[in-house]
């Protein structure tokens, strides 16, 4: 538990592609139905909302009825359009139910780096937030090959970081990551039973970074690694973040009371 939990009044919640799809590639439409559900109560506790969602080219390899994710590039990003559009209606749909309106935001790495772009996504959205809407924001698959081919840019590249600029941008409280995983482990939970999570952290070190692995591991690209970038960079706007499990979508409730849920990474108060 925290010595001094903050007040949180402004929640960036990413939910990544595992919470969003069944392992067949359709829409998990009970997890989704649950999110809106459960955010939209948290707007109405007070919390500003914005969510950031993965899952547009699983989505739209499912919706095409395509026998495989493509490989070729523009045909991901070509089924990233349609999985984006589909994903959007049923959002759309379902935070309709709980009298919600939202908007879809699509990035790039450009408009995170270049200052003036910034800037304008920071007014947008101050605006969106002010009028009450919640802001669903996505990397723009079908103009980027950031997250794609991971590498190509220095600034986005995957849903995690992503989101831990768009906290940033927002000038966010807290941050959520709703993943597959409770947190972060000190060994790989699946061969060590043993393995003890961690539920505080206060810096992202080196052995932390060492804990999680390089790329192609359980925990490398598009895993740990960059939930641990992610991390330092809302530790050093003063952001608070937490990794939890999506499949337990109640337990926003708790992180946002400041409970010991998943892993916490703040700055001493």
């Amino acid at each position: 538990m925290l010595e001094k939990q903050r007040e949180i009044r402004r929640v960036v919640v990413k939910v990544g592609t595992s919470t969003l799809t069944r392992e067949t590639g359709s829409l998990n439409l009970h997890n989704m139905e649950h999110l809106a559900r459960v955010l939209s109560d948290l707007q109405g506790m007070g919390c500003q909302v914005v969510l950031v969602s993965s899952g547009a080219i699983g989505i739209g390899t499912k919706k095409l009825r395509l026998p495989e994710r493509p490989s070729e590039l523009r045909m991901k990003q070509a089924t990233a359009a349609v999985g984006q559009c589909m994903m959007m209606h049923v959002y759309d749909k379902f935070f309709s139910e709980y009298n919600r309106t939202v908007a879809q935001i699509l990035l790039t790495g450009e408009d995170v780096d270049a200052p003036v772009r910034s800037e304008h996504l920071h007014n947008t959205f101050e605006a969106l937030l002010e009028l009450g809407v919640i802001p669903i924001v996505n990397e723009n698959d079908s103009v980027s090959s950031a997250e794609i081919e991971t590498g190509q840019c220095k600034v986005l590249g995957d849903n995690d970081t992503l989101s831990a600029m768009v906290a940033r941008l927002c000038g966010a409280d807290l941050l959520i990551l709703l993943s597959d995983i409770d947190g972060l482990y000190d060994a790989d939970p699946r061969t060590h039973p043993e393995a003890r999570l961690i539920h505080q952290v206060s810096a992202v070190t080196r052995e932390l970074r060492a804990m999680a692995g390089g790329a192609g591991t359980w925990r490398g690209t598009g895993g740990m690694t960059t939930k641990l970038n992610a991390a330092q960079l809302c530790l050093e706007a003063g952001i608070d973040m937490v990794i939890a499990n999506g499949s337990n979508m109640e337990a926003v409730y708790d992180i946002v009371a400041g409970k010991d849920v998943g892993t916490r990474f703040t700055r001493p108060r």
